[in-house]
């Protein structure tokens, strides 16, 4: 199963939508604003990507600054940051079995595929 964590407001998320439905595949769109993925959920993922949260966080928005965050902190207050701002989550993430990848560019999750 591929699943995509989506944002339809954002231009890099809708062209990797767009280019996985190109290429045949019908992921489960999973609108992460709305369905908010757990700890558990954002440590599997930062797992399979080798990235530390800060990696998968939107460091230069207005809420991260807001929040007092630091690129520094501990992976847990950014994890439980991220579970409780869903908007802190870059996106799109493409999860496919054991793989994942950052849509950004959005040809990057053609490499998990």
């Amino acid at each position: 199963m591929i699943e995509i964590w989506h944002n339809p407001r954002c231009s890099k998320s809708r062209q990797t939508l767009a280019l996985l439905e190109e290429n045949g595949i019908e992921p489960k769109v999973r609108l992460y604003l709305n369905d908010t993925p757990s700890a558990e959920e954002i440590r599997s993922v930062l797992t399979l990507l080798s990235a530390k949260p800060a990696d998968i966080m939107r460091t230069k928005d207005a809420l991260f600054k807001e929040l007092e965050l630091k690129v520094d902190a501990s992976d847990a207050i950014l994890i439980d940051a991220m579970t409780k701002h869903a908007a802190l989550i870059e996106r799109p993430i493409v999860i496919v079995n054991n793989k994942a990848a950052m849509g950004r560019p959005p040809e990057s999750v053609l490499d998990i595929l």
